[in-house]
């Protein structure tokens, strides 16, 4: 069958689901959607979100209780800037956060001086900071991250110790070289690839609109119109997207967990067996 023309069957332990989060606003967004050139504005260095985008974090937070997709996520991976990592322990994390010295918070109170309490980690999924998953490198002060260890202080029990992350200073944002589209494009498939060395099978990913994009852009081309423009079109912020991504190269080494090969026991049935089946099937056809 033409892979275009209708359905697609693929083993299901060859898939992951993977649910794309755009960040909620960031104070970014506010002129840099009105005026593209607001991007290159100093004062965002790595921005945060604005009370409306904190909003927008709530509400998406509730979408994801209600629906039951927090129970699901086994894992939430998210870009290391500041409106990304705000998003994602709004939305996937633990209830409110009360001192205790066996559980450390998701965020600290007021960080970035955001007027938020604490978020808690206790029953939240894993959160892991990778850098393949970044925005559009270079040039706009915005898309510039702050020490790794700035971070770790007011998101302490976010995950940054992955290799994805090169150093403490921001090393992959240059202030005159900006990443071209291709670029980006190349960066988000080879973090797709990444996915695939993971174990978890439902993973959230809390990223942004030019790197889901870019990155998009590259599937559907075997599908109708309407479905590649639906993978492909611009995140709106704090937008949700879920997605099935298949593992068609045999780069995964996962075993299903459903699938039952048969034949246990194994063998030829007894003669016996055969003879009170028979007399089964005589009852069956007289009564």
């Amino acid at each position: 069958m033409d892979s275009g023309a209708g359905p697609s069957l693929f083993p299901l332990h060859r898939c992951k689901t993977i649910h794309l989060v755009r960040h909620a606003q960031g104070i970014h967004n506010v002129e840099g959607d009105k005026n593209f050139k607001a991007y290159m504005n100093p004062d965002y260095f790595d921005a945060q979100l604005t009370p409306l985008g904190w909003q927008q974090v709530d509400n998406l937070r509730k979408h994801v209780h209600s629906s039951g997709l927090y129970k699901k996520i086994d894992l939430v991976i998210v870009s290391p800037l500041l409106r990304t990592l705000q998003t994602a322990v709004g939305v996937f994390g633990g209830e409110g956060y009360t001192d205790r010295l066996d559980v450390v918070p998701l965020m600290v109170a007021n960080a970035a001086d955001s007027g938020r309490a604490a978020i808690s980690s206790l029953d939240s999924p894993p959160i892991i900071a990778v850098e393949h998953c970044r925005e559009h490198l270079g040039v706009h002060p915005c898309d510039r991250r702050r020490n790794v260890s700035d971070y770790q202080f007011l998101f302490p029990a976010v995950d940054f110790s992955l290799a994805s992350i090169e150093s403490d200073e921001d090393v992959l944002w240059k202030a005159t070289v900006r990443e071209t589209k291709e670029e980006v494009a190349a960066r988000g498939l080879k973090f797709l690839n990444w996915l695939w060395t993971r174990q978890e099978k439902e993973i959230a990913i809390v990223t942004h609109s030019g790197f889901l994009f870019h990155t998009l852009k590259a599937f559907g081309n075997d599908c109708h119109p309407l479905m590649k423009k639906e993978i492909c079109k611009h995140f709106a912020n704090c937008e949700l997207r879920s997605m099935v991504i298949v593992d068609k190269s045999m780069a995964g080494s996962d075993p299903s967990t459903t699938n039952y090969p048969g034949k246990i026991p194994s063998g030829r049935d007894l003669p016996g067996d055969i003879t009170n089946d028979k007399n089964l099937e005589n009852e069956s056809s007289n009564s």
